[in-house]
């Protein structure tokens, strides 16, 4: 080894300690939230209910044991037996094989709708939050007029404009839920650009651009979390309360919000296809809110023991 080698060598090494001592930071800090996380029981009952319905509306083809459309006019109505666990409704569909497969309405349609009100206001809170101003003014008077109206009115109203449908719907959702992500992001970014760490990156040049996607971005996102989980229950909700009402996921397809709506017309001939959808409802709800509560005790460092 030559002496330029080993002077390259000997420059190098702090560099790759300082490397190495902060990956192995992240993982402690990866490991200490994993075992906040999994402290709370009532947590890991929650991912466990979320797991189960993801895997059952993934797997709805293997494991649902009939054709969620199919009609059987020889059972209808026919209470829960070992050839249909859950009964069947008024056409004599399998109700087991609808809500499983509704499921899949309800995840997917929670899913784009979340992510639609997180890309949108997160931006805006991001935006009115770092520059303040005339922008930060007329952001908090536009989100203060969709707060304005209940959710489900100002998501009926705009379904009621765009026609009923999956797409409309979850557009309808997204857009009730963003300004609850701009708001979030705004008031913890007013707090976070006050920082030192982001004054001294804007002493050494960097751009708007960085500073919002490298130092600020990265430092509101556990109050987004929380909020994404708990979110995603209400989206659930939303879409099922709209359903009911017919103006979400048309029939025949199968919808935990329509069923419910078809049983509840007919529950004095057979309770099965009202209960079992409204219990699939209750539960994925009740497992996200779990969920949420478990994230929120793990991120927040003045809730923990």
């Amino acid at each position: 080894m030559t002496d330029t080698d080993a002077q390259a060598r000997a420059d190098t090494s702090p560099i790759r300690e300082q490397g190495l001592a902060a990956v192995a930071r992240s993982e402690n800090r990866l490991r200490d939230f994993a075992i906040r996380l999994t402290r709370n029981r009532l947590t890991v009952a929650g991912g466990i209910i979320l797991a189960l319905v993801v895997v059952a509306a993934l797997s709805a083809r293997v494991i649902s044991p009939y054709d969620p459309l199919a009609q059987d006019a020889l059972h209808l109505f026919a209470p829960p037996t070992r050839a249909h666990w859950m009964g069947t409704d008024d056409l004599g569909r399998d109700i087991l094989s609808r809500v499983i497969w509704g499921s899949r309405a309800s995840l997917y349609v929670g899913a784009i709708s979340v992510t639609i009100a997180v890309l949108c206001g997160v931006s805006l809170g991001l935006i009115a939050g770092y520059y303040g101003g005339w922008i930060d003014s007329v952001t908090a008077r536009l989100l203060d007029i969709i707060f304005a109206f209940p959710t489900i009115l100002l998501a009926l109203g705009i379904v009621g404009m765009l026609g009923p449908s999956l797409n409309n719907t979850m557009i309808a959702i997204g857009i009730v839920n963003t300004p609850i992500y701009a708001r979030l992001a705004r008031a913890t970014t007013l707090s976070v650009k006050r920082r030192e760490f982001v004054e001294a990156a804007t002493v050494a040049g960097a751009s708007d651009i960085r500073l919002l996607r490298r130092h600020i971005l990265p430092n509101i996102m556990a109050p987004l979390i929380i909020q994404t989980s708990l979110s995603l229950s209400l989206a659930i909700l939303t879409e099922a309360s709209l359903s009911f009402l017919g103006l979400g996921t048309q029939p025949p397809s199968p919808s935990w919000g329509t069923m419910v709506n078809t049983g509840q017309r007919l529950i004095e001939l057979s309770p099965w296809p009202a209960v079992f959808p409204g219990i699939a409802i209750a539960v994925t709800v009740l497992g996200f809110n779990l969920v949420g509560d478990g994230l929120r005790d793990a991120l927040d460092p003045r809730l923990r023991r």
